[in-house]
């Protein structure tokens, strides 16, 4: 008897498992830079494709000297709005990418880690995307940190321009905790021994960090391989908020038969509403943007489309651009 996909998925177990197996992964949240909690799910899984995220500027203005007489003038505390915009993403394989799952132990486990693997690259690149876009907002430029049209070591990544860099978040540079960069800029720092691994908490692997920030390593991010400039992003604990959605009308795992064709074919589909916001950065929706359900990876790196609504040392990141010396 064959073993068909539909006698293996089952979606209130696979949808979870898959969910937890990404979060499992990922070195976003391992490393801390993206925060998941139930707050962000449920923010996630309301009704609108806009999410407000409310919050109150710091307190401001000289104290008053007490006096026997007289009252005092309160001052004003002013409540802003930050503004994420949910995602929407799917993936389906058919039942020849799957078939080598199907044999195995616990199949629908094997298959469940397929997709969590999966989207746990997808979703490194979504960030990116997300902050190709950021940093295009006019007022992120206080942000970026570039020195790559210095002349000679100024414009290399080295101990000193990397404190320059956290220098961006003035007082608050402390909070700084991770960054993320190119599999080249880690061998080069690793060859200068600026690279110290460390034991992760069960001792399975260890992990790398630089200057006391937990590196990512990412061959996504941007390294020019003729000229040597290349991009790490500097995060600070939960810059990033990580909110996994549902919808009722949005069934996030389906076992699609494809009846008609000559051998017939099984799909198994995969469904992902998500955020997956810059803490301080709120998302401006395009014209016409309103009849879209979600937006596109274009339409997340268009700077137009973000704006800081946080002062800037509030934003937990920062993009630093620079040179390595080979």
């Amino acid at each position: 008897m064959t073993t068909r996909i539909a006698d293996i998925i089952q979606p209130e177990v696979f949808t979870p498992y898959t969910i937890q197996r990404t979060m499992e992964l990922s070195a976003l949240i391992q490393s801390g830079i993206a925060e998941n909690n139930s707050e962000f799910d449920s923010l996630a899984s309301g009704p609108n494709t806009l999410i407000n995220m409310p919050f109150w500027d710091d307190l401001t203005g000289e104290p008053e000297v007490m006096h026997d007489e007289g009252d005092t003038t309160p001052g004003k505390i002013q409540a802003r709005q930050d503004m994420a915009r949910k995602l929407g993403f799917v993936k389906s394989y058919g039942v020849n990418a799957l078939s080598a799952m199907l044999s195995g132990d616990d199949p629908m486990r094997a298959i469940a880690n397929l997709f969590a693997d999966y989207w746990n690259r997808q979703y490194q690149q979504i960030l990116l995307s997300i902050l190709d876009g950021v940093f295009a907002a006019p007022n992120m430029a206080e942000k970026v940190h570039d020195i790559t049209a210095a002349e000679g070591e100024k414009a290399y990544i080295n101990g000193r321009t990397f404190i320059d860099a956290t220098q961006k978040m003035g007082d608050a540079k402390d909070l700084l905790t991770g960054v993320m960069m190119h599999s080249a800029v880690e061998a080069h720092l690793a060859k200068n021994d600026l690279i110290e691994y460390r034991p992760e908490s069960e001792g399975k692997i260890e992990v790398p960090y630089f200057m006391g920030k937990r590196v990512i390593v990412d061959d996504a991010m941007p390294f020019d391989t003729q000229t040597g400039a290349a991009v790490a992003y500097l995060f600070g604990q939960g810059a990033i908020a990580w909110g996994n959605g549902s919808h009722k009308d949005i069934q996030e795992t389906e076992v699609v038969r494809k009846g008609l064709s000559l051998a017939g074919e099984d799909i198994l589909v995969n469904r992902k509403i998500s955020i997956l916001h810059p803490r301080g950065v709120a998302w401006v929706e395009p014209e016409g943007g309103t009849e879209k359900t979600f937006p596109s990876l274009t339409e997340l790196e268009d700077g137009n489309n973000w704006t800081r609504v946080y002062e800037p040392k509030a934003v937990r990141i920062v993009k630093f651009m620079f040179k390595i010396d080979e």
